[in-house]
């Protein structure tokens, strides 16, 4: 085994109590963890940035759900990278850089088979969790592989300068869309949407009904829907999509602090009368598509014909504040922590 001269204790962010509605500080703990070697196939990692992501708020609840909710008394966990500092297994060496999913602490036990490395040289550390990291597969899997895309399509992204929005929109740009709409929460990050990402028009779904400004920006209707929001954003775009037209639905952020069940949209009729296609997904079903997604989409981080921006929070005890920025939509682009 190789290591370095090993820490005693690293700081963990624990769940604490199942929030109510919003989550609060009090839902988590910080505490001091004792850090060991690691057994036989695992490798010690420090971590150097974390990820806070919309669906983490889904798994503070004690509900059954496509991931094991997060217990209580133990650290959360998500997307993280950070540098080996003790290797029990062939396959790293101390010094390497590592992605895997054991975030939320300053230091990771890992098991060798579910890391991934990745090369500093290449890409910055963050780009591994945002734009070249789940995000991004997230929204190459969403347009092209759920909402079958095809050149010359009308799209309609909500959550648009998130993230996963703000690729979503860039990438069927890149394919050929004849325009792309987005929607944000602030006049910044709707100039943000058009001027830095390229999308067509942009709105402010503060400004007025959802509806309303769908229709002024599309009105020849629309053609996908990439929906990461729910609520009145899915009800108005199924009173704007066209006939046979598709839907990826990724999230609905807008929905997920609600203590009572939210209603429906109220013309669910329009997907029978308009022959729709509807279908959700989660990328962890889609691994099959990671080669593929590298190689479309690195070139064009590469070449910077992709533009992608990052909010990050310095240090790894603010990790709720991040988390609770990201579910009041105060991010621009992808939410990190530093560790």
């Amino acid at each position: 085994m190789t290591t370095q001269g090993l820490p005693d204790t690293g700081i963990e962010i624990r769940l604490a109590s199942r929030p109510n509605g919003f989550p609060t500080q009090d839902n988590f703990d910080i505490t001091e963890a004792p850090v060991t070697a690691p057994g036989e196939g695992q490798i010690l990692v420090r971590n150097k940035v974390m990820s806070v992501d919309p669906a983490m708020r889904g798994r503070m609840n004690d509900v059954k759900s496509y991931v094991p909710p997060f217990q209580l008394g133990k650290p959360l966990d998500g997307g993280a990278v950070g540098e080996v500092i003790a290797s029990n297994s062939p396959d790293y060496e101390v010094g390497q850089h590592v992605l895997h999913y054991l975030g939320w602490r300053e230091y990771a036990t890992v098991d060798a088979k579910r890391a991934v490395p990745v090369d500093a040289d290449a890409a910055p550390l963050n780009a591994y969790l945002g734009v070249l990291g789940m995000p991004g597969m997230t929204a190459y899997v969403g347009l092209f592989e759920i909402a079958r895309f095809k050149e010359g399509d009308t799209v309609f992204v909500s959550g648009a300068a998130g993230a996963v929005g703000s690729l979503v929109g860039q990438l069927a740009k890149q394919a050929g869309a004849a325009k792309v709409i987005g929607s944000a929460g602030s006049a910044e990050k709707v100039r943000h949407i058009t001027e830095d990402l390229g999308f067509d028009a942009a709105f402010n779904y503060k400004d007025g009904p959802v509806r309303e400004q769908l229709a002024q920006a599309a009105p020849d209707g629309i053609d996908v829907y990439f929906d990461n929001v729910g609520g009145d954003h899915l009800e108005a775009a199924l009173d704007e999509i066209n006939d046979f037209g598709r839907i990826a639905a990724c999230g609905a952020i807008s929905v997920y602090n609600d203590t009572d069940p939210s209603p429906g949209p109220r013309n669910m009729f329009k997907i029978v009368k308009k022959r729709l296609n509807i279908r959700g997904f989660i990328v962890i079903d889609h691994a099959d598509l990671r080669e593929k997604f590298q190689t479309d989409v690195a070139p064009l981080v590469r070449d910077g014909k992709i533009h992608y921006t990052e909010t990050v929070t310095e240090g790894l005890r603010n990790a709720p504040d991040a988390f609770f920025g990201l579910l009041q939509g105060k991010n621009t682009g992808k939410m990190l922590v530093t560790v």
